[in-house]
This record gives C-alpha cells, sequence and structure tokens, in this order.
C-alpha cells in the first residue's frame, strides 16, 4: 500500500498525497465499523468451516439469501440463512460449492484459493495489455478525462485519486441501479465521489446506451467494475474502444477474479475476494488445534485494489500508448499476503479517515452539461 501510494504521489507532482495503509480503514472509521471476528465488519459476509476447510461467503443481497437452495443441491428447511449455509458448508466438498456458487453468481471463495496474477503492469499486481500508439503519447493526469463507471469502494476510490492528481473525473450511473453505495455513510460516498461531476443515464432506452458509448469515446481513462459481460450487452467491448481512433488511452477492470476465462463470471466483494488470497488474519493454535482465520479489515480488498489501479493508471498514462489493465481483487490480495499474523493479542490500529473535501453533487445534476460538451 505504501508502495502504490508513492507511485500515486509521484505521478500526480505531490497533489494526491495519500496514507496507503490509512486507506484500507476509511469506510470503517466514517461508519463506526468494527472487527467481529468471523462475521466481517460490515456484516454481510462471514468466514464458514466446511468439511475439508474454511469458506468466505456474502449473503448480503436479497438474491444470494435466495440462491442456497440451488448451491446446497436439495430443498431446503426454513432457517436462519447463515445456519443453513453452514449446514450447507459441512456436507459438501470445497470444489463442489466453488462450482456451484460460480454458475449461480454467489459471492463465495474458499480461504487461500486463489494465487498472485501471472502478470505484473509497472511492477504492480496488475495485469496488462498494453499497445504503442502514436496517437497516444505520454501525457500527465492533470486535465485527463476520466469516466468513472464503478460503484460502491475500489472503483470509485481508484477515481477519487485519479481526481486528486488533476484528472477531471465524471462518474456516470445508471437511474435505475445507481451505485448503492449511496446508501451507506454518506461521509464515506462524499468522500469517495464529491471531487467527481456527476453524470444519470437511462440504460434501458437506445438513447442512453448511445450517450455511454459517446462519453467512453471522449475518455483518456475509464474505470469499471463490473462483470465484462454487463457492458457486453450494451455492445461496449474494451478492447474494440481501445482499438478505435481517438478512444480511451487507459482502460482499468476492477473485477473479483478477473476478466479472462474462470474469472470473468465470478462475483466477490471486498470482504470475500480478501479471503480467497489468504489475505486474513489466524487465531494460531489454541489448545492444539488450529482456530482458524479472521478477517483481516473492513472489507479491504477493495481499498487495496483502489490504490493499486490508480498507481497503475497513472504509470500507464505516463508510459504513453493504449492499456487495458485488469485489477482484480482475489489474486492482488493474493500478491500481498505475507506470513500469518495471529489475531489473538495483536495491536489494533484505530481507522482513521481523510477530511470529506465536499459533499457530492446529486445523482445525475452534471448530465446536461457533461453530454453537451461531447461530439454527438
Amino acid at each position: 500500500m505504501e508502495r502504490a501510494a508513492g507511485v500515486v504521489a509521484r505521478y500526480s507532482d505531490g497533489r494526491a498525497v495519500v496514507d496507503g495503509l490509512a486507506l484500507l480503514g476509511e469506510r470503517a472509521a466514517l461508519g463506526h465499523l468494527t472487527r467481529q471476528g468471523r462475521i466481517s465488519c460490515g456484516g454481510g459476509s462471514r468466514l464458514v468451516r466446511a468439511a475439508d476447510g474454511w469458506l468466505a461467503l456474502s449473503l448480503a443481497r436479497p438474491d444470494d439469501i435466495a440462491a442456497l437452495a440451488a448451491w446446497a443441491g436439495r430443498p431446503l428447511a426454513p432457517g436462519d440463512p447463515w445456519t443453513v449455509a453452514e449446514q450447507i458448508a459441512r456436507r459438501a466438498d470445497s470444489a463442489t460449492l466453488d462450482a456451484r456458487a460460480a454458475l449461480l453468481g454467489l459471492p463465495f471463495a474458499a480461504v487461500g484459493s486463489v494465487e498472485p496474477p501471472r502478470t505484473r503492469a509497472f511492477d504492480l499486481p496488475v495485469g496488462a495489455v498494453g499497445r504503442q500508439d502514436a496517437a497516444c503519447p505520454p501525457r500527465p493526469v492533470a486535465g485527463a478525462r476520466a469516466v468513472d463507471l464503478s460503484t460502491l469502494w475500489a472503483g470509485p476510490l481508484c477515481g477519487q485519486l485519479l481526481a486528486a492528481a488533476g484528472a477531471d473525473v465524471v462518474k456516470v450511473e445508471s437511474l435505475a441501479r445507481p451505485d448503492g453505495a449511496r446508501r451507506g455513510p454518506a461521509a464515506f460516498f462524499d468522500l469517495l465521489n464529491g471531487t467527481k461531476r456527476t453524470v444519470a443515464l437511462d440504460l434501458t432506452t437506445e438513447g442512453g446506451r448511445c450517450d455511454l458509448q459517446r462519453l467512453l469515446a471522449a475518455a483518456d481513462v475509464v474505470i469499471e467494475s463490473a462483470r465484462p459481460r454487463a457492458l457486453e450487452q450494451m455492445g461496449i467491448r474494451a478492447d474494440e474502444m481501445l482499438a478505435a481512433p481517438g478512444g480511451p488511452r487507459v482502460w482499468v477492470s476492477i473485477t473479483s477474479h478477473g476478466r479472462g476465462p474462470g474469472g470473468r463470471e465470478r462475483v466477490g466483494f471486498g470482504d470475500v475476494a480478501a479471503a480467497a488470497g489468504g489475505l486474513v488474519a489466524h487465531g494460531g493454535s489454541r489448545h492444539g488445534h488450529y482456530d482458524g482465520p479472521y478477517f483481516l479489515a473492513d472489507a479491504v480488498a477493495d481499498p487495496l485494489a483502489g490504490l493499486v489501479a490508480a498507481a497503475a493508471v497513472l504509470e500507464a498514462l505516463a508510459a504513453g500508448g493504449r492499456w487495458l489493465l485488469d485489477a482484480a481483487m482475489a489474486p492482488m490480495a493474493a500478491s500481498v499476503t505475507g506470513p500469518p499474523a495471529d489475531v489473538h493479542g495483536a495491536t489494533v490500529r484505530p481507522p482513521r479517515a481523510r477530511p470529506v473535501e465536499r459533499p457530492a453533487a446529486p445523482l445525475g445534476s452534471d448530465t446536461a452539461a457533461v453530454l453537451g460538451a461531447v461530439s454527438p
């Protein structure tokens, strides 16, 4: 985190100086969240013992709870969802549960099941495909146009850091499904989005999708955090946009398990992705037995990915050319996992947050001005 923060400070000419480790606790500080052992700080995810190891599972959405019977592969009696999930986990092996979860879109992972990324971009744990383009020489971030399609934490943090570095960042949301972080602590949403302009589009209409295409074509940087098929269903493909004359220079895709085969359809939030990469605390050995894993911090893979993605974008702009950056949270968590840390008796660092610069603008308040400034 400190090394990535150093990259951001260097390529922003000192405009964006952050404490990398402190970023991990900002939502906890603003939302008054605390560690809860095997329950995530936000309460939506848990670490569960299975027949052959430990699992991380999120039941934060109604659809996740509704998928439990299909995940079990049999009808279930009514009961507390977490009690039911624990019963399912004890009766099946991790590989079977993992395969079913992937098909169902259930945020799930076996602890430590994901390896670090095979390739690195600019010595950062980010996959990258780049090519030289005479039309895209190196450029500073100051004044660069960035379109931020992401939601929740990792992508919005990346966009916020680019804005602090001098980029003009436009947050684009769907009118039907705005960023879910709007329902969380207002101060946290303001921290990540207060320095961005805001556009809201009706993406169920052809006109809304055309407006989105225009915004992306005019951007220097695109940040998105959806599974690749979500944009592909609207006719938007990152590789095609990067190849188009005058298209984006850098496209950064923040996903749970990556854009490639086997990962592109996986769902995972920051707590589950961190556990998948083994980025957890450990209970050590108690009474002669391993006590199991504990959540290390609040959705730790989210701020990790947001900061590292911002650093990779800045390095890509400075290198010139066109870049597709694959910032996959679970492999990234695996890349920074060190020796096991014993949670018992450890010194806890109180979370803190940067001051909020200004409140986020109302949803879509800049739509007309932003769309009016791009070519029809």
